[in-house]
């Protein structure tokens, strides 16, 4: 299917937000998620379903000051 990630059009076969993030390597990374514009917290990532055409945002921490 085909999703929006962080603004970019790309292909996956992944089913739920946690399998996506497994897809691109972020399994381990402390990271903010959004799927079309609503928060989804680490605890619900495996229960939350992706469809065609869904817009995801992966967002991790940035340092600074």
């Amino acid at each position: 299917m085909i999703i929006q990630l962080n603004g970019e059009s790309c292909q996956t076969k992944a089913t739920t937000l946690s399998l996506l993030l497994e897809q691109f390597d972020y399994s381990d990374a402390v990271v903010a998620t959004a799927l079309n514009g609503d928060f989804i917290a680490e605890g619900q990532r495996i229960d939350t379903p992706i469809n065609e055409g869904d817009q995801v945002e992966i967002l991790a921490p940035m340092q600074g000051g």
